[in-house]
């Protein structure tokens, strides 16, 4: 596996650090547009801003947030499937990279179109979605931070001692 001098190091995980925080400032941006409707705000005038929001900064951060964590792992003694904790987090961000793509990027566009007519319980849904992402990032950090778990067992192969076999006298 190649490895990465320790200036590329710091460059790639500052390049992840800054992309991370744009995704959770982002989803706090998308949070705290989807609660000024609940609040009163005009949906009209807060739904395509979400959606521009949504599709030109969020999608693509999350999408950059994860193609940089692999890289990061693979060119890093982490290593991608070395560690459980990196395991989890790659495991957390794509599914919200999945999710952000195929599930809330759609409904933030059609929340735009809708505007004022979108239902309630879709309204809520708009809410919802970035306050989960927000709670799964923060756990992700939690397990950048404190790295728990230690390394995964290897799968390598161990050879034993053969046991020796009893003899007749």
């Amino acid at each position: 596996m190649p490895r990465i001098r320790p200036t590329a190091r710091k460059a790639l995980l500052t390049l992840h650090l800054v992309t991370s925080l744009g995704w959770l400032g982002t989803d706090l941006v998308l949070l705290t547009l989807g609660i000024a409707v609940q609040r009163g705000a005009d949906p009209a005038v807060v739904y395509p801003v979400t959606a521009l929001v949504g599709t030109v900064l969020f999608a693509p951060l999350s999408v950059l947030v994860w193609l940089i964590g692999v890289a990061s792992s693979l060119l890093t003694p982490w290593g991608l499937l070395r560690h459980r904790w990196v395991l989890v987090k790659l495991v957390l961000t794509t599914v919200m990279v999945g999710l952000v793509l195929f599930l809330l990027t759609p409904n933030l566009r059609h929340a735009a179109a809708m505007g004022a007519a979108l239902p309630v319980r879709d309204r809520a849904d708009l809410v919802i979605a970035p306050a989960v992402s927000t709670s799964l990032m923060i756990v992700a950090t939690v397990l950048s931070t404190y790295k728990p778990w230690g390394r995964r067992p290897t799968t390598r192969p161990t050879t034993r001692p053969s046991r020796p076999t009893a003899t007749a006298p």
